[in-house]
């Protein structure tokens, strides 16, 4: 089982940038993009059929253009889930859920925390996925939390950590949430078969950055402790170039 996490910053602009056919190269099982900025009416859904994803499941944000999540999938769910049951959370589009058979993949967006209003935003939502997230292991223990999580966890996360350490997405109380959501129970699939820094999924579109390799490492593949022993692969796509994020993969047996 091949899943992949994919923030594309507007699925038509992707699409536009060759999104289709890279998707039918990379051939995962299960897609779960972030930020698509669009409804399923403003997509020719046939393309992602013929792509070879005939289940898709789309959850945009009520603002147009804005947020919104998807899964694209080879195999069809047992049952998908829209949204968590918190108002202020589904209005944006963050969160859809496919459970399949042996376990559950979520997409979920994470807010930014571009001002001081947005950052307190920011803490709420995260506040209250956890105590989300905390119940529904208790139904879904076997579940993949895949997407931008807008937090870097540690200082080899991040090209300059020294400098960037005021700025939101590396703050220390981001970094405090995230570890402590992955001690309850979740595994980071990437650094699980990873050690080596320099390895980022977003760059800014300013100074050059991604050539420069001046990146964050914000999207991630979230594993729980029960699935542990059937992680097989988890890589960083850089290669990819359909978005100011690049796809993050992770491979089960």
């Amino acid at each position: 089982m091949r899943i992949i996490s994919y923030n594309v910053n507007g699925i038509r602009a992707a699409i536009r940038k060759g999104f289709l056919e890279w998707l039918q190269q990379a051939n995962p099982d299960v897609v779960c993009l972030q930020e698509i900025k669009a409804s399923p009416d403003q997509l020719n859904l046939q393309d992602f059929e013929e792509a070879g994803y005939p289940y898709h499941y789309w959850y945009p944000a009520q603002k147009k253009g804005y947020s919104g999540v998807a899964i694209l999938s080879k195999l069809k769910p047992l049952h998908v889930e829209y949204g968590t049951g918190v108002d202020y959370m589904d209005f944006e589009g963050r969160n859809l859920r496919a459970d399949f058979e042996e376990f559950s993949v979520m997409s979920l967006y994470l807010p930014s925390g571009t001002n001081i209003k947005r950052l307190d935003h920011k803490f709420q939502y995260m506040a209250d996925f956890q105590r989300y997230v905390d119940k529904l292991k208790l139904e879904i223990p076997n579940l993949i939390i895949c997407g931008d999580y807008n937090i870097c966890h540690e200082a080899i996360d991040i090209h300059d950590p020294v400098r960037l350490k005021n700025v939101s997405g590396f703050l220390p109380e981001e970094r405090e949430w995230i570890n402590n959501f992955m001690k309850k129970g979740f595994i980071d699939s990437f650094r699980h078969f990873n050690e080596e820094g320099d390895h980022y999924s977003w760059w800014s579109y300013r100074a050059n950055a991604r050539n420069n390799n001046k990146g964050w490492r914000i999207d991630y593949n979230l594993v729980s402790e029960t699935l542990q022993e059937r992680m097989k692969r988890a890589v960083i796509l850089p290669e990819a170039y359909h978005s100011d994020h690049c796809p993050v993969l992770i491979e089960l047996e």
